[in-house]
């Protein structure tokens, strides 16, 4: 047991190309949040289903689930590896899902580099030819159909979810922060 015989596959590896950070998973731990139920509301997009009513409530950063639904058009991308190599995968371009179900996904609001709110969804979904897919949500492009869609939201209240470059993956990715650290 614990070793692999020759004709047994090995698990990849994977290499980024920017220098190794022995701490993979950057995280932080906040006493608090507050718990909301929230609806996406008919007609209106992920993005500003989200960023609206939690600025309303002054929450800037949160950790939310989406509890499934329908959207009358829905994009996403997924992340094959980087044709250019630069790092190891770059996302596609948009896939087209039409009217979809979203089975299930969850979604990240934070700060973007220029400063603005940014929410960062995957998910897995029923495109309108059947097939089940996952991936990178466009959330200002995925607009719910009729009837509201159910959100539960937590709070990030004690640091910040800010993108900022990665230097081990050579990508922009969402960071944990606490106070002014640079991003």
């Amino acid at each position: 047991m614990g070793s692999y015989k020759e004709n047994e596959t090995r698990p990849r590896t994977l290499a980024h190309p920017g220098r190794y950070n022995p701490v993979r998973i950057q995280q932080m731990t906040s006493r608090a949040g507050r718990h909301i139920r929230l609806s996406l509301l008919p007609g209106v997009s992920i993005y500003d289903g989200l960023v609206l009513p939690l600025a309303d409530l002054g929450i800037q950063y949160a950790s939310t689930t989406i509890l499934g639904g329908i959207f009358s058009e829905l994009e996403y991308c997924v992340a094959p590896p980087d044709p250019k190599g630069g790092a190891l995968i770059a996302y596609s371009a948009p896939l087209k899902a039409g009217l979809s179900q979203f089975i299930f996904g969850n979604a990240t609001l934070g700060t973007s580099i220029k400063g603005k709110p940014m929410v960062h969804c995957h998910a897995v979904i029923r495109t309108e030819s059947g097939q089940v897919k996952g991936g990178h949500i466009l959330t200002e492009t995925a607009i719910v159909t009729q009837q509201p869609i159910t959100v539960l939201v937590t709070s990030i209240d004690e640091f910040s979810i800010r993108q900022a470059f990665d230097l081990e993956t050579n990508i922009p990715l969402f960071q944990p922060m606490r106070g002014n650290e640079d991003v």
